[in-house]
């Protein structure tokens, strides 16, 4: 028996300019676990579909079925109360700099608590152990009290990626989450998303440049050309010829 998808996405079109569609009809269905790169060049609406998954960016037709709710549809409070199911990571990790590391982490439940406890930042102390457990588990319990703007690049990240986890999310999506940062630094958060997802059970679609992360880390790659999709299957069938036509040229093949 087929397993629901997670996320159903069905002639989503986005423009910004009447009759330029960035955005050509998109069809996927994502799956419960695992992760999804979307690679492709530049303007080619990558993050454009990212951000049309959580209404970041309205969508200018189609259908985002999410559960049992059409997303592209929901409107304020509903769309509030779904949006804190659905995390986000940034590619410049949109973090309260002013703000302590577990201060930013917390920041993950304030869809959860009252205005005037979200205002105070005043949180269960449930969520708190919870924030520290996390910190812990992305390498970042020395750094609870410290400034969000003391870290480097790749601890600014773990950080993002630890209050996204915080909303207990059914989906993660993740936008160039290391297109700012070293190879190496690169890898390890490439590798604790793959970890998260698998030990919180839920998939994550990241939108991301690097062609060989996302041969080794993702379960399944789609590729985008001109705002359509040209490849959608496993990392091993992303054979260079494929690579050509979804970027264009060969010279930039090693």
């Amino acid at each position: 028996m087929n397993t629901p998808a997670a996320l159903a996405i069905r002639g989503l079109t986005k423009e910004y300019v009447t009759g330029k569609p960035v955005l050509r009809g998109i069809d996927l269905d994502f799956a419960p676990q695992g992760i999804t790169a979307i690679i492709g060049p530049s303007g080619t609406g990558k993050s454009t579909l990212i951000r049309c998954i959580n209404r970041l960016i309205e969508p200018t037709a189609g259908t985002i079925r999410f559960g049992d709710v059409d997303l592209a549809q929901l409107r304020k409070h509903d769309l509030r109360m779904v949006r804190r199911t659905i995390g986000m990571v940034f590619q410049e990790y949109n973090l309260v700099e002013r703000l302590t590391v577990i201060k930013n982490v917390l920041c993950g439940r304030l869809g959860y608590v009252s205005p005037w406890r979200a205002w105070l930042r005043k949180f269960p102390q449930t969520d708190v152990d919870h924030a520290f457990e996390l910190l812990d588990i992305v390498g970042l319990a020395t750094f609870a009290h410290a400034r969000a703007d003391s870290l480097s690049g790749g601890q600014r990240q773990r950080v993002g990626i630890a209050r996204a986890v915080m909303q207990q999310p059914r989906l993660l999506l993740a936008d160039e989450p290391t297109s700012s940062l070293d190879p190496k630094t690169s890898v390890e958060i490439m590798n604790l998303l793959r970890s998260l997802s698998a030990s919180h059970a839920f998939p994550v679609i990241v939108n991301i440049h690097n062609v060989e992360l996302a041969r080794r880390f993702a379960d399944r790659v789609v590729g985008m050309t001109g705002g359509r999709l040209v490849f959608d299957g496993p990392p091993e069938n992303l054979s260079d010829a494929m690579l050509k036509s979804i970027y264009g040229g060969e010279d930039w093949l090693g």
